[in-house]
């Protein structure tokens, strides 16, 4: 199976090399609009790529994107040099929007064109508006979302670290946007199958303190990031691996990543099954009154900004 990868910046440079570390697909194709980044990039992975399951890497135009099952945009500003960094700023990401959704009305086209039949997956921050506005250009419904997988992966670790567990032990999502207004599923977290609030009341933790610490380190982990390294990059990078493979393989995996909901009327992310079409069908988890209301809050904000864009 083909995968594109179009930008080859630390992003999408972490997303070719957690695919060819987890031998997601025969072919990827990297394109950017500086080749000779692309070629470096190409070249560079494909020395280590014989100590991974057998993968042909090289750099490409957007034509060499026929043929792909997939085909992963990472384009666009990120949150450093669009300045969205700034932990009391509401808006977070969906400061990137307006510069990165006219590249959007570049680069679509010219992927849609060279692969129409693929299943487009949006990384560019900030996601979910970015996939609305790829929707509408590639006019089909094959088009997702990064998401919440990685703030739910983060909000795990952090809820492991804290009840000094393994990260695999413990069940808990994050839903809506991916950005400052997301939404915490508490009422259904979950570790060995545990409830973490009752072990929190077991433990004769502070709920709410607790509760506000994880929330805090996870909405803000971005940030932190980006300030010791400069980019985020490694964790969007695993997390579009394991997405590719869902959809390369067709696995009906159940992942909280961004696709559109017509009810809300945007992207945003819900337990979603994932195969080679893409988002198949979506869960409707089981949510308290707080968080059925935090969705609705996380769904006006993106419609809010969204209307910036058109």
């Amino acid at each position: 199976m083909k995968v594109g990868i179009v930008g080859t910046g630390a992003v999408g440079a972490a997303c070719a090399l957690a695919m060819i570390a987890r031998g997601v697909a025969r072919e990827i194709r990297l394109v950017d609009r500086t080749r000779a980044r692309a070629k470096a990039v190409a070249a560079d992975m494909s020395y280590g790529a014989p100590l991974s399951p057998a993968v042909d890497v090289r750099c490409g135009d957007y034509d060499d994107l026929a043929g792909s099952a997939l085909v992963v945009v990472t384009v666009g500003v990120n949150e450093k040099t669009g300045g969205a960094t700034d932990r009391d700023d509401p808006s977070g990401r969906l400061k990137l929007l307006d510069t990165n959704a006219r590249i959007y009305e570049d680069v679509i086209p010219r992927v849609v064109r060279a692969a129409r039949d693929a299943v487009l997956l949006v990384v560019s921050d900030p996601p979910d508006p970015l996939a609305d506005v790829a929707r509408e250009i590639a006019e089909h419904d094959r088009v997702m979302g990064t998401g919440t997988l990685l703030d739910s992966l983060r909000f795990r670790v952090h809820l492991a670290r804290q009840l000094g567990v393994g990260p695999q032990a413990v069940a808990a999502d994050v839903l809506g946007e991916h950005g400052t207004s997301e939404v915490f599923v508490w009422s259904q977290a979950r570790v060995a199958g545990t409830p973490v609030l009752r072990e929190l009341e077991r433990r004769g933790l502070d709920a709410g303190a607790f509760r506000a610490q994880i929330e805090h380190e996870v909405r803000f982990a971005n940030i932190s990031i980006i300030e010791g390294i400069g980019a985020s990059q490694y964790g969007i990078g695993l997390v579009t691996a394991r997405i590719a493979q869902a959809v390369l393989r067709d696995e009906r995996a159940v992942l909280p990543i961004g696709s559109h909901h017509p009810r809300y009327g945007v992207t945003f992310s819900l337990p979603s099954v994932v195969g080679a079409e893409g988002v198949l069908e979506v869960l409707e988890p089981e949510l308290s009154d707080d968080e059925c209301d935090g969705l609705a809050r996380s769904a006006e904000a993106l419609v809010k900004v969204r209307e910036r864009v058109g």
